[in-house]
């Protein structure tokens, strides 16, 4: 394609792309959508670039019940009750031979976790965004944004027709929420991926008529799904761990490995492992003994364990998986999309009404970040302390975390081997919380 296609002007496809903005946001998964929407709703002028078109492929299909206070922010909770996703009971986990059952209602969670379809729920999310007063606009993707200027120019390419076209947009605040594409963290050469012993990929696909766990420990037919609300069931191996997490009308389950394992395989050789791996692994073998995998629904991460050393400036706040992404074991990926919007959002509003305290909004807003991935890390890997953790700052937030949703993470922490640091932070920071108390009950069997 000719230079001069790329820059023809964009006449006959879609809306025009606006030539500025207050805000222009990078990306339309749930950290985009949801930082969007809640600028849009305060009177800001939000423009937001999607490099896909939605619905598109996405993983993480598990959700806790702290999602919804988030939701109910944004606006988007009478969407998603509409939607009719499962609500999930809680939680079964088979680690290292130990049967472990958490469940919601325990810790006080009126409204219930969920089992959703991602490609759905982001799409309904971003619809939400634009509902508001966000200007969406798909299929653009952002090539590099140019933030030295007083007016950051976000440089783009809008493949919305039948040819390509290269376009400009100057704003004052860029939120890159463009996922692991981290298209800031790119210029700057801020990534970095985590001790190597802690870096991991996942590997997953779908199945049709798979049994489910339920919330009483029993296994149950696809057809049931409507009748016995489901868990969340985890479980270890060798190498790593295993989701299976039930659908309305498939199933997703992925393997979480180290990335040495997966080194030498190619495509092929990590489907067929992974087919593997699922039928000798204890529990899932009988739940898929009689499913349907459907062929073509493998996907993969790798090499997912990382971090940026720069998240928030006077003109860019870097959310969401833009920002870090660590191992899922404890569903809290959209929690941390949730999060960083709300926290970037209200930094962006204080820095247009008071611009000379931009800088220090941003400061502010990074520290709350960086508190929130640091707790995520120490509660999934196990580990605190350098390689872009500040121990200091994970135990100031939990001091700020309300009892309840503390109470069900160091109940979840307790199923897997990983959660001494975890505690130990819990300890430091004087809350009084015991995992004896937190609800994590071991079960003697599971009757699949």
């Amino acid at each position: 394609m000719s230079t001069d296609a790329l820059r023809k002007p964009r006449t006959s496809y879609g809306a025009a792309i606006p030539d500025q903005c207050e805000v222009l946001v990078i990306g339309g998964g749930p950290a985009g959508s949801s930082v969007a929407a809640l600028l849009a709703k305060r009177g800001v002028d939000v423009v937001l670039l999607e490099k896909a078109r939605h619905p598109r492929p996405q993983v993480g299909e598990s959700l806790i019940p702290h999602v919804w206070k988030y939701a109910d922010q944004t606006g988007a909770s009478p969407l998603i009750e509409k939607e009719g996703f499962l609500a999930k009971a809680g939680g079964i986990a088979v680690w290292n031979g130990k049967i472990h059952r958490i469940v919601f209602s325990e810790f006080g969670f009126t409204r219930p976790a969920l089992h959703v379809e991602r490609d759905i729920f982001d799409e309904l999310l971003l619809n939400h965004a634009e509902s508001v007063g966000a200007r969406v606009f798909q299929q653009v993707t952002v090539r590099e944004a140019n933030l030295g200027l007083d007016s950051p120019q976000v440089h783009y390419v809008d493949r919305r027709g039948d040819d390509a076209y290269e376009g400009q947009l100057n704003c004052r605040f860029v939120v890159d929420a463009s996922g692991p594409s981290a298209v800031l963290a790119g210029q700057f050469k801020s990534r970095r991926l985590v001790d190597s012993r802690m870096r991991f990929l996942s590997l997953w696909g779908y199945f049709k008529n798979s049994r489910f766990v339920g919330a009483d420990g029993r296994g149950h037919p696809a057809a049931d799904i409507n009748k016995v609300r489901p868990v969340t069931f985890v479980t270890s191996f060798a190498d790593g761990w295993i989701w299976h997490i039930v659908l309305r009308k498939l199933t997703s389950v992925g393997l979480v490995i180290n990335t040495e394992t997966a080194r030498a395989m190619d495509k092929a050789g990590r489907e067929q492992f992974f087919l593997d791996t699922l039928r000798r692994a204890p529990y899932l073998d009988r739940l898929l003994d009689k499913a349907e995998y459907m062929e073509g629904s493998f996907c993969e991460r790798p090499d997912y364990s990382y971090y940026s050393t720069k998240l928030c400036g006077e003109n860019f706040y870097c959310i969401g998986d833009a920002a870090s992404f660590v191992d899922p074991i404890y569903s809290h990926g959209v929690l941390n999309a949730f999060y960083n919007a709300s926290m970037t959002a209200l930094a962006v509003c204080e820095s247009l009404k008071d611009p000379a305290r931009r800088a220090r909004h941003a400061q502010l807003c990074e520290n709350r970040l960086r508190q929130f991935y640091g707790f995520s890390r120490s509660l999934a890997l196990g580990e605190f302390g350098g390689d872009g953790v500040d121990a200091e700052l994970v135990r100031h937030f939990m001091r700020q975390v309300p009892p309840v949703e503390l109470e069900l993470m160091l109940a979840a922490s307790s199923i897997s081997d990983r959660s001494e640091n975890f505690h130990q932070l819990v300890r430091e920071a004087g809350l009084g919380l015991h995992p004896a108390r937190a609800g994590a009950h071991l079960m003697e069997e599971l009757v699949l």
